[in-house]
């Protein structure tokens, strides 16, 4: 049985669809809601190393729009210390099972996390 985290947040669509997915395949999961508990840096450098920083990022996300960040030019170490204050900003979910990560909704990178 795969040991499987899912962080984001309640509210978010994409996080509820990774939940279900992995709940209707009788996954449990550990769920770690970002707006009550920030990621650790280590986890986010896992993402990071994996994917580059601007593909955590969700451009499309009303945060990003609010905070005026199109219209910045912003270093790694500065996009990591805004994702910290605000998860919102994530492509969302981050899943991660043993060493298989994924970001955003991704039923692939889901299903070949469930085969051994």
């Amino acid at each position: 049985m795969p040991n499987v985290q899912i962080f984001g947040v309640k509210d978010s669509h994409s996080t509820r669809a990774a939940q279900r997915f992995f709940k209707d395949r009788g996954i449990k999961f550990q769920f770690v809601d970002l707006k009550q508990k920030p990621m650790a840096p280590a986890e986010i450098k896992r993402f990071v190393d994996r994917f580059g920083i601007s593909s955590l990022i969700d451009a499309t996300e009303k945060a990003y729009v609010d905070e005026g960040l199109q219209y910045l030019k912003l270093t790694d170490s500065e996009w990591l210390a805004r994702i910290e204050r605000n998860a919102k900003l994530l492509r969302l979910p981050l899943v991660r099972s043993g060493n298989r990560i994924s970001i955003g909704h991704d039923d692939k990178a889901w299903k070949e996390m469930l085969v051994p």
